[in-house]
Protein backbone atom coordinates (compact mmCIF):
# COMPACT_ATOMS: atom_id res chain seq x y z
CA UNK A 1 0.00 0.00 0.00
CA UNK A 2 1.11 3.22 -1.05
CA UNK A 3 0.39 6.46 1.28
CA UNK A 4 -0.06 10.22 -0.19
CA UNK A 5 3.46 11.45 1.70
CA UNK A 6 1.48 14.14 2.84
CA UNK A 7 -1.26 12.16 4.85
CA UNK A 8 2.24 10.31 6.36
CA UNK A 9 3.82 13.70 7.49
CA UNK A 10 0.19 14.67 8.84
CA UNK A 11 -0.38 11.48 10.68
CA UNK A 12 3.31 11.30 12.13
CA UNK A 13 3.16 14.46 13.48
CA UNK A 14 -0.83 13.87 15.27
CA UNK A 15 -0.08 10.02 16.48
CA UNK A 16 3.85 10.61 17.53
CA UNK A 17 5.94 7.58 15.83
CA UNK A 18 4.43 4.72 17.96
CA UNK A 19 0.89 4.89 17.45
CA UNK A 20 1.95 5.69 13.87
CA UNK A 21 3.98 2.61 13.38
CA UNK A 22 1.03 0.71 14.87
CA UNK A 23 -1.66 2.38 12.47
CA UNK A 24 0.97 1.55 9.17
CA UNK A 25 1.46 -2.02 10.38
CA UNK A 26 -2.76 -2.18 10.13
CA UNK A 27 -3.44 -0.32 7.09
CA UNK A 28 -1.23 -3.01 5.49
CA UNK A 29 -2.65 -6.12 7.49
CA UNK A 30 -6.08 -8.07 6.51
CA UNK A 31 -9.28 -6.65 7.06
CA UNK A 32 -11.34 -8.62 9.55
CA UNK A 33 -14.44 -9.53 8.40
CA UNK A 34 -17.70 -8.77 10.33
CA UNK A 35 -21.42 -9.14 10.29
CA UNK A 36 -24.32 -7.89 12.18
CA UNK A 37 -27.71 -10.07 13.07
CA UNK A 38 -30.70 -8.79 12.61
CA UNK A 39 -32.04 -9.16 15.90
CA UNK A 40 -35.66 -8.69 14.82
CA UNK A 41 -35.29 -11.89 12.68
CA UNK A 42 -32.49 -13.58 14.33
CA UNK A 43 -34.11 -13.83 17.88
CA UNK A 44 -31.96 -14.48 20.30
CA UNK A 45 -30.07 -18.30 20.56
CA UNK A 46 -31.41 -19.24 17.56
CA UNK A 47 -29.19 -18.19 14.88
CA UNK A 48 -25.61 -19.07 14.56
CA UNK A 49 -22.63 -17.43 12.54
CA UNK A 50 -21.12 -20.25 10.70
CA UNK A 51 -17.88 -19.39 10.70
CA UNK A 52 -17.49 -17.16 13.87
CA UNK A 53 -14.61 -16.66 16.20
CA UNK A 54 -16.30 -14.33 18.46
CA UNK A 55 -18.77 -11.31 19.31
CA UNK A 56 -17.67 -7.69 18.37
CA UNK A 57 -16.99 -6.44 22.45
CA UNK A 58 -19.34 -3.64 21.78
CA UNK A 59 -22.07 -4.70 20.26
CA UNK A 60 -23.75 -8.59 20.78
CA UNK A 61 -25.12 -8.81 17.98
CA UNK A 62 -22.01 -8.37 15.78
CA UNK A 63 -19.99 -11.15 14.78
CA UNK A 64 -15.97 -11.46 13.65
CA UNK A 65 -15.87 -14.27 10.60
CA UNK A 66 -12.61 -16.13 9.71
CA UNK A 67 -12.46 -15.37 6.52
CA UNK A 68 -14.89 -13.60 3.87
CA UNK A 69 -17.67 -15.83 2.21
CA UNK A 70 -19.36 -14.92 -0.97
CA UNK A 71 -22.30 -13.14 0.71
CA UNK A 72 -24.26 -12.67 -2.34
CA UNK A 73 -24.71 -16.36 -2.70
CA UNK A 74 -26.73 -16.83 0.76
CA UNK A 75 -29.93 -16.12 0.61
CA UNK A 76 -30.39 -15.39 3.91
CA UNK A 77 -28.39 -11.94 3.06
CA UNK A 78 -30.82 -11.03 0.84
CA UNK A 79 -33.35 -11.61 3.29
CA UNK A 80 -32.40 -9.28 5.98
CA UNK A 81 -31.25 -12.07 8.27
CA UNK A 82 -28.03 -10.34 8.94
CA UNK A 83 -25.78 -7.27 7.65
CA UNK A 84 -22.25 -6.88 6.80
CA UNK A 85 -21.00 -4.35 8.83
CA UNK A 86 -16.95 -3.47 9.82
CA UNK A 87 -16.94 -3.95 13.02
CA UNK A 88 -16.20 -0.13 14.41
CA UNK A 89 -19.18 0.73 12.82
CA UNK A 90 -21.10 -1.15 15.55
CA UNK A 91 -20.18 1.50 18.48
CA UNK A 92 -22.80 3.08 17.82
CA UNK A 93 -24.83 0.17 19.03
CA UNK A 94 -23.34 0.80 22.73
CA UNK A 95 -23.82 4.67 23.21
CA UNK A 96 -27.17 4.29 21.88
CA UNK A 97 -27.56 1.27 24.89
CA UNK A 98 -26.08 3.72 27.26
CA UNK A 99 -27.65 6.76 26.33
CA UNK A 100 -31.30 6.04 25.09
CA UNK A 101 -32.89 4.04 27.83
CA UNK A 102 -36.59 5.62 28.28
CA UNK A 103 -39.53 5.71 26.52
CA UNK A 104 -39.75 6.02 22.68
CA UNK A 105 -37.33 8.89 20.54
CA UNK A 106 -37.32 10.05 17.21
CA UNK A 107 -34.28 9.92 15.63
CA UNK A 108 -32.51 11.09 12.54
CA UNK A 109 -29.44 9.68 10.42
CA UNK A 110 -28.72 12.77 8.20
CA UNK A 111 -26.40 10.89 5.76
CA UNK A 112 -27.33 7.54 6.59
CA UNK A 113 -26.50 5.37 2.96
CA UNK A 114 -26.02 2.30 2.22
CA UNK A 115 -27.97 2.08 6.17
CA UNK A 116 -25.59 0.35 8.24
CA UNK A 117 -25.53 2.32 10.83
CA UNK A 118 -29.62 2.83 10.37
CA UNK A 119 -29.93 -0.42 11.20
CA UNK A 120 -27.75 -0.29 14.20
CA UNK A 121 -29.45 2.40 16.00
CA UNK A 122 -33.00 0.80 14.64
CA UNK A 123 -32.10 -2.19 16.56
CA UNK A 124 -30.74 -0.08 19.51
CA UNK A 125 -33.75 2.60 20.03
CA UNK A 126 -36.50 1.45 22.41
CA UNK A 127 -40.03 -0.06 21.26
CA UNK A 128 -42.31 2.40 19.28
CA UNK A 129 -39.16 5.19 18.43
CA UNK A 130 -39.03 6.19 14.88
CA UNK A 131 -36.20 6.62 12.89
CA UNK A 132 -35.75 8.83 9.89
CA UNK A 133 -32.86 7.38 7.37
CA UNK A 134 -31.71 10.05 5.06
CA UNK A 135 -29.59 10.55 2.36
CA UNK A 136 -28.92 12.98 0.35
CA UNK A 137 -27.44 11.40 -3.25
CA UNK A 138 -30.50 9.64 -5.30
CA UNK A 139 -28.19 6.66 -6.27
CA UNK A 140 -27.04 6.27 -2.65
CA UNK A 141 -30.86 6.51 -1.34
CA UNK A 142 -31.95 3.92 -3.25
CA UNK A 143 -29.74 1.48 -2.10
CA UNK A 144 -30.06 3.27 1.37
CA UNK A 145 -34.12 1.77 0.95
CA UNK A 146 -32.90 -1.30 -0.15
CA UNK A 147 -31.20 -2.26 3.01
CA UNK A 148 -34.28 -0.76 5.12
CA UNK A 149 -36.40 -2.61 3.39
CA UNK A 150 -34.65 -5.83 3.80
CA UNK A 151 -33.95 -5.06 7.25
CA UNK A 152 -37.65 -5.19 7.64
CA UNK A 153 -38.52 -2.88 10.91
CA UNK A 154 -41.97 -0.92 10.11
CA UNK A 155 -40.90 1.67 12.18
CA UNK A 156 -38.56 3.77 9.64
CA UNK A 157 -38.80 6.43 7.33
CA UNK A 158 -36.09 6.57 4.36
CA UNK A 159 -36.13 10.01 2.72
CA UNK A 160 -33.80 11.77 0.07
CA UNK A 161 -33.27 15.25 1.11
CA UNK A 162 -30.26 17.31 1.77
CA UNK A 163 -29.66 19.09 5.04
CA UNK A 164 -31.54 22.44 4.22
CA UNK A 165 -34.33 20.64 3.61
CA UNK A 166 -34.53 18.38 6.36
CA UNK A 167 -33.58 21.49 8.86
CA UNK A 168 -36.64 23.73 6.89
CA UNK A 169 -39.09 20.79 7.53
CA UNK A 170 -39.86 21.92 10.88
CA UNK A 171 -39.46 17.93 11.76
CA UNK A 172 -37.66 17.67 15.11
CA UNK A 173 -35.71 15.24 16.49
CA UNK A 174 -34.42 13.92 20.12
CA UNK A 175 -31.75 12.06 18.38
CA UNK A 176 -29.42 12.83 15.33
CA UNK A 177 -26.43 10.74 13.72
CA UNK A 178 -24.27 12.60 11.34
CA UNK A 179 -21.94 10.44 10.34
CA UNK A 180 -20.52 12.96 7.81
CA UNK A 181 -18.75 12.68 4.28
CA UNK A 182 -14.71 12.68 4.95
CA UNK A 183 -11.75 12.41 3.69
CA UNK A 184 -11.98 8.74 4.21
CA UNK A 185 -8.82 7.64 5.72
CA UNK A 186 -9.99 5.19 7.93
CA UNK A 187 -11.30 3.46 4.48
CA UNK A 188 -7.96 3.33 2.92
CA UNK A 189 -7.08 -0.58 3.67
CA UNK A 190 -10.85 -1.86 2.09
CA UNK A 191 -10.77 1.24 -0.65
CA UNK A 192 -8.03 1.96 -2.93
CA UNK A 193 -10.00 4.93 -4.63
CA UNK A 194 -9.63 6.91 -0.94
CA UNK A 195 -5.94 6.64 -1.43
CA UNK A 196 -6.29 8.43 -4.38
CA UNK A 197 -8.84 10.89 -3.53
CA UNK A 198 -7.02 11.90 -0.44
CA UNK A 199 -5.29 15.40 -0.15
CA UNK A 200 -5.12 18.22 2.22
CA UNK A 201 -7.20 20.13 -0.22
CA UNK A 202 -9.80 17.43 0.69
CA UNK A 203 -9.67 17.30 3.91
CA UNK A 204 -9.97 20.93 4.78
CA UNK A 205 -13.32 20.53 1.66
CA UNK A 206 -14.21 18.25 4.32
CA UNK A 207 -13.86 20.20 7.67
CA UNK A 208 -15.97 22.89 5.96
CA UNK A 209 -18.72 20.84 4.68
CA UNK A 210 -19.41 18.72 7.72
CA UNK A 211 -19.78 22.14 9.87
CA UNK A 212 -22.56 22.99 7.43
CA UNK A 213 -24.14 19.78 7.62
CA UNK A 214 -23.90 19.84 11.64
CA UNK A 215 -25.63 23.31 11.90
CA UNK A 216 -28.11 21.92 9.75
CA UNK A 217 -28.23 19.14 11.97
CA UNK A 218 -29.09 21.29 14.80
CA UNK A 219 -31.81 23.06 13.94
CA UNK A 220 -33.44 19.70 14.22
CA UNK A 221 -32.56 18.80 17.69
CA UNK A 222 -34.44 19.53 20.30
CA UNK A 223 -33.18 21.09 23.10
CA UNK A 224 -31.33 18.16 25.72
CA UNK A 225 -31.08 16.41 22.38
CA UNK A 226 -27.81 13.66 21.54
CA UNK A 227 -26.08 14.48 18.73
CA UNK A 228 -23.81 11.72 17.61
CA UNK A 229 -20.54 12.70 15.46
CA UNK A 230 -18.65 9.96 13.10
CA UNK A 231 -16.07 10.33 10.92
CA UNK A 232 -14.54 7.44 8.57
CA UNK A 233 -11.03 9.37 8.98
CA UNK A 234 -8.39 10.24 11.35
CA UNK A 235 -7.33 13.52 11.42
CA UNK A 236 -7.99 16.04 13.92
CA UNK A 237 -9.37 18.76 11.63
CA UNK A 238 -12.18 16.51 11.15
CA UNK A 239 -12.10 14.94 14.16
CA UNK A 240 -11.51 17.43 17.29
CA UNK A 241 -11.78 20.32 15.64
CA UNK A 242 -15.07 19.75 14.62
CA UNK A 243 -16.22 18.95 17.86
CA UNK A 244 -14.82 21.96 18.99
CA UNK A 245 -16.44 23.99 16.79
CA UNK A 246 -19.88 22.19 17.76
CA UNK A 247 -19.21 23.15 21.55
CA UNK A 248 -18.30 26.50 21.33
CA UNK A 249 -20.70 27.79 18.06
CA UNK A 250 -23.68 25.46 18.69
CA UNK A 251 -23.90 24.92 22.20
CA UNK A 252 -22.80 21.22 23.13
CA UNK A 253 -21.05 19.17 26.10
CA UNK A 254 -19.41 16.23 25.15
CA UNK A 255 -20.86 12.71 26.68
CA UNK A 256 -18.41 10.03 27.93
CA UNK A 257 -19.33 6.70 26.85
CA UNK A 258 -18.49 3.55 29.19
CA UNK A 259 -15.85 1.25 27.30
CA UNK A 260 -13.04 -1.03 28.25
CA UNK A 261 -9.47 -0.73 27.86
CA UNK A 262 -8.80 -4.00 26.07
CA UNK A 263 -10.86 -2.73 23.32
CA UNK A 264 -7.78 -0.66 22.47
CA UNK A 265 -9.29 2.58 21.60
CA UNK A 266 -7.81 5.54 21.00
CA UNK A 267 -8.58 9.01 22.95
CA UNK A 268 -7.70 12.61 21.64
CA UNK A 269 -4.91 13.01 19.48
CA UNK A 270 -5.15 17.23 19.75
CA UNK A 271 -2.78 18.93 21.94
CA UNK A 272 -5.00 20.65 24.66
CA UNK A 273 -8.29 18.78 23.69
CA UNK A 274 -9.18 16.99 26.79
CA UNK A 275 -13.07 15.61 26.14
CA UNK A 276 -14.15 12.16 25.46
CA UNK A 277 -14.01 11.18 22.06
CA UNK A 278 -13.27 7.74 20.54
CA UNK A 279 -11.16 6.65 17.37
CA UNK A 280 -11.15 3.43 16.09
CA UNK A 281 -7.44 2.18 14.56
CA UNK A 282 -6.43 -0.40 12.11
CA UNK A 283 -3.17 -2.17 14.33
CA UNK A 284 -4.65 -1.55 17.38
CA UNK A 285 -8.61 -1.79 17.27
CA UNK A 286 -10.28 -4.58 15.61
CA UNK A 287 -11.99 -2.81 12.58
CA UNK A 288 -11.66 0.34 10.47
CA UNK A 289 -10.99 3.69 11.23
CA UNK A 290 -13.74 5.25 13.14
CA UNK A 291 -14.12 8.57 14.69
CA UNK A 292 -16.78 9.15 17.14
CA UNK A 293 -18.29 11.74 20.05
CA UNK A 294 -21.54 11.82 21.66
CA UNK A 295 -22.86 15.68 22.08
CA UNK A 296 -25.90 16.96 23.95
CA UNK A 297 -27.63 20.30 22.98
CA UNK A 298 -26.97 22.57 25.79
CA UNK A 299 -29.20 25.26 24.75
CA UNK A 300 -32.78 25.65 26.42
CA UNK A 301 -34.07 27.95 24.39
CA UNK A 302 -36.50 27.62 21.44
CA UNK A 303 -34.55 26.64 18.01
CA UNK A 304 -35.10 29.00 15.19
CA UNK A 305 -36.64 27.32 12.71
CA UNK A 306 -36.82 28.22 8.55
CA UNK A 307 -39.99 28.54 7.16
CA UNK A 308 -41.45 25.24 5.77
CA UNK A 309 -41.95 25.11 1.99
CA UNK A 310 -45.15 23.39 1.30
CA UNK A 311 -45.96 21.19 -1.69
CA UNK A 312 -48.83 19.00 -2.45
CA UNK A 313 -48.50 15.61 -1.39
CA UNK A 314 -48.31 13.65 -4.61
CA UNK A 315 -51.26 11.25 -4.13
CA UNK A 316 -54.03 9.75 -6.58
CA UNK A 317 -56.60 11.62 -5.41
CA UNK A 318 -54.91 15.60 -5.81
CA UNK A 319 -53.60 14.05 -9.27
CA UNK A 320 -57.17 13.84 -9.92
CA UNK A 321 -56.90 9.81 -10.13
CA UNK A 322 -59.47 7.74 -9.88
CA UNK A 323 -59.71 5.92 -7.09
CA UNK A 324 -59.23 2.17 -7.40
CA UNK A 325 -61.86 -0.20 -5.48
CA UNK A 326 -59.42 -3.09 -4.78
CA UNK A 327 -57.60 -2.73 -1.13
CA UNK A 328 -55.57 -4.91 0.22
CA UNK A 329 -56.01 -7.34 3.39
CA UNK A 330 -54.94 -5.92 6.98
CA UNK A 331 -54.71 -9.32 7.08
CA UNK A 332 -51.34 -9.38 5.85
CA UNK A 333 -50.09 -7.81 8.75
CA UNK A 334 -49.51 -9.30 12.25
CA UNK A 335 -50.84 -6.73 14.41
CA UNK A 336 -53.36 -4.82 11.74
CA UNK A 337 -54.81 -2.43 13.93
CA UNK A 338 -51.79 -0.56 14.59
CA UNK A 339 -51.81 0.73 11.64
CA UNK A 340 -53.38 3.14 8.67
CA UNK A 341 -53.46 2.28 4.76
CA UNK A 342 -52.30 5.10 3.03
CA UNK A 343 -52.75 5.14 -0.90
CA UNK A 344 -50.59 7.34 -2.85
CA UNK A 345 -51.19 6.94 -6.53
CA UNK A 346 -51.65 3.03 -7.19
CA UNK A 347 -49.13 2.09 -3.87
CA UNK A 348 -50.77 1.10 -0.55
CA UNK A 349 -48.70 1.48 2.14
CA UNK A 350 -49.55 0.49 6.18
CA UNK A 351 -48.37 3.47 8.72
CA UNK A 352 -47.87 3.03 12.05
CA UNK A 353 -50.77 4.89 13.60
CA UNK A 354 -48.41 5.53 16.50
CA UNK A 355 -46.35 8.14 13.74
CA UNK A 356 -48.71 9.02 11.38
CA UNK A 357 -48.03 12.61 11.85
CA UNK A 358 -44.83 12.79 11.51
CA UNK A 359 -45.40 10.66 8.04
CA UNK A 360 -47.70 12.96 6.75
CA UNK A 361 -45.73 15.83 7.11
CA UNK A 362 -42.82 14.21 6.19
CA UNK A 363 -44.71 13.49 2.97
CA UNK A 364 -45.85 17.08 2.67
CA UNK A 365 -42.01 18.81 3.01
CA UNK A 366 -39.66 15.92 2.05
CA UNK A 367 -38.87 13.44 -0.65
CA UNK A 368 -40.19 9.90 1.10
CA UNK A 369 -38.87 7.00 -0.60
CA UNK A 370 -39.92 4.14 1.59
CA UNK A 371 -42.15 4.19 4.92
CA UNK A 372 -43.99 1.60 7.10
CA UNK A 373 -44.84 -1.48 5.68
CA UNK A 374 -45.43 -0.99 1.66
CA UNK A 375 -48.48 -3.65 1.10
CA UNK A 376 -48.58 -3.41 -2.85
CA UNK A 377 -49.39 -2.25 -6.06
CA UNK A 378 -52.54 -1.64 -8.15
CA UNK A 379 -51.91 -3.38 -11.42
CA UNK A 380 -55.49 -3.51 -13.48
CA UNK A 381 -58.08 -5.13 -10.96
CA UNK A 382 -55.48 -6.98 -9.10
CA UNK A 383 -53.31 -5.81 -6.18
CA UNK A 384 -49.84 -7.45 -6.40
CA UNK A 385 -48.06 -7.83 -2.70
CA UNK A 386 -44.90 -5.57 -2.22
CA UNK A 387 -41.35 -6.92 -2.25
CA UNK A 388 -40.69 -5.29 0.85
CA UNK A 389 -43.90 -6.71 2.68
CA UNK A 390 -42.16 -10.37 2.35
CA UNK A 391 -39.21 -9.30 4.41
CA UNK A 392 -41.07 -6.72 7.01
CA UNK A 393 -41.22 -8.10 10.60
CA UNK A 394 -44.95 -7.20 10.25
CA UNK A 395 -45.88 -9.26 7.63
CA UNK A 396 -48.43 -12.22 8.59
CA UNK A 397 -46.59 -15.13 6.43
CA UNK A 398 -49.96 -17.39 7.18
CA UNK A 399 -52.37 -14.56 4.98
CA UNK A 400 -50.33 -16.18 1.81
CA UNK A 401 -49.19 -20.02 0.68
CA UNK A 402 -46.00 -20.44 1.19
CA UNK A 403 -43.16 -22.95 -1.14
CA UNK A 404 -40.09 -23.90 0.69
CA UNK A 405 -37.15 -23.83 -1.70
CA UNK A 406 -34.05 -25.53 -1.64
CA UNK A 407 -30.69 -23.77 -1.48
CA UNK A 408 -30.57 -23.77 -6.16
CA UNK A 409 -34.28 -23.33 -5.91
CA UNK A 410 -33.39 -19.82 -3.81
CA UNK A 411 -30.14 -18.92 -5.72
CA UNK A 412 -32.33 -19.06 -8.55
CA UNK A 413 -35.64 -17.26 -7.62
CA UNK A 414 -32.71 -14.50 -6.24
CA UNK A 415 -31.57 -14.15 -9.68
CA UNK A 416 -35.18 -14.29 -11.18
CA UNK A 417 -35.09 -16.62 -13.31
CA UNK A 418 -38.00 -19.06 -13.77
CA UNK A 419 -38.78 -21.73 -10.60
CA UNK A 420 -40.88 -24.49 -11.23
CA UNK A 421 -43.45 -25.27 -8.14
CA UNK A 422 -45.02 -27.91 -7.11
CA UNK A 423 -48.05 -29.49 -9.46
CA UNK A 424 -50.18 -28.38 -5.63
CA UNK A 425 -49.20 -25.26 -5.66
CA UNK A 426 -52.63 -23.40 -5.25
CA UNK A 427 -53.09 -20.27 -7.57
CA UNK A 428 -52.51 -16.53 -6.97
CA UNK A 429 -49.59 -15.21 -5.32
CA UNK A 430 -47.25 -17.62 -3.07
CA UNK A 431 -44.28 -16.55 -0.35
CA UNK A 432 -41.34 -18.37 -1.45
CA UNK A 433 -39.49 -19.57 1.82
CA UNK A 434 -35.82 -20.89 2.51
CA UNK A 435 -35.53 -22.33 5.89
CA UNK A 436 -38.71 -21.00 6.59
CA UNK A 437 -37.42 -17.28 5.93
CA UNK A 438 -39.78 -15.32 3.49
CA UNK A 439 -37.22 -14.24 0.17
CA UNK A 440 -40.29 -13.13 -1.69
CA UNK A 441 -43.56 -13.65 -3.56
CA UNK A 442 -44.56 -15.75 -6.71
CA UNK A 443 -47.74 -15.60 -9.04
CA UNK A 444 -48.89 -19.19 -9.80
CA UNK A 445 -50.84 -18.85 -13.30
CA UNK A 446 -51.38 -22.60 -13.58
CA UNK A 447 -49.18 -23.86 -16.44
CA UNK A 448 -46.49 -20.97 -15.01
CA UNK A 449 -45.39 -19.54 -12.48
CA UNK A 450 -44.26 -15.65 -12.34
CA UNK A 451 -41.03 -14.38 -10.21
CA UNK A 452 -42.14 -11.23 -8.95
CA UNK A 453 -38.38 -10.62 -7.13
CA UNK A 454 -37.45 -7.10 -7.76
CA UNK A 455 -35.84 -7.00 -11.41
CA UNK A 456 -32.96 -3.85 -9.72
CA UNK A 457 -32.51 -6.24 -6.71
CA UNK A 458 -31.34 -9.63 -8.26
CA UNK A 459 -27.75 -11.54 -8.07
CA UNK A 460 -26.47 -10.50 -11.48
CA UNK A 461 -23.75 -12.78 -11.48
CA UNK A 462 -23.91 -16.27 -13.60
CA UNK A 463 -21.40 -17.60 -11.64
CA UNK A 464 -22.70 -21.26 -10.04
CA UNK A 465 -21.30 -21.09 -6.23
CA UNK A 466 -19.83 -24.45 -4.61
CA UNK A 467 -21.51 -25.55 -1.63
CA UNK A 468 -24.77 -24.02 -0.03
CA UNK A 469 -22.66 -20.43 1.30
CA UNK A 470 -24.14 -20.54 4.15
CA UNK A 471 -22.94 -17.59 6.59
CA UNK A 472 -25.74 -18.58 9.40
CA UNK A 473 -27.29 -21.33 10.26
CA UNK A 474 -30.38 -21.94 12.76
CA UNK A 475 -30.06 -23.79 16.01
Amino acid sequence: MTLPDDFITQAKATMGDELWTLLAQGLCSEAPVSIRLNPWKCREGMWTAVDATDCVAWCSSGYYLNSRPNFTFDPMLHAGMYYVQEASSMFLDLVLRQYVTGGAVRMLDMCAAPGGKSTVARAALPAGSLLVSNEPMRTRAQILAENIQKFGHPDVIVTNNYPQEISRSGLMFDIILTDVPCSGEGMFRKDPVAINEWSPQNVEKCRRLQREIVAEAWQCLRPGGLLVYSTCTFNTKEDEDNVSYICKELGAEVLPVDIDGDWKITGSLLNGFDKPVYRFLPGLTRGEGLFMAVLRKTDDGATEQGRPKTKKQKNGRERGKKQSTAKPDKGWLTSPDDYEITENGDTFTAIPKAWKDVYDLASRLLKVLSAGVELGEIKGKDIVPAHALALSTAFNAQAFPSVSLNYAQAISYLRKEAVTLPPDTPRGYVVMTYQNVPLGFMKNIGNRANNLYPAEWKIKSTHIPEGKNNVIIKN
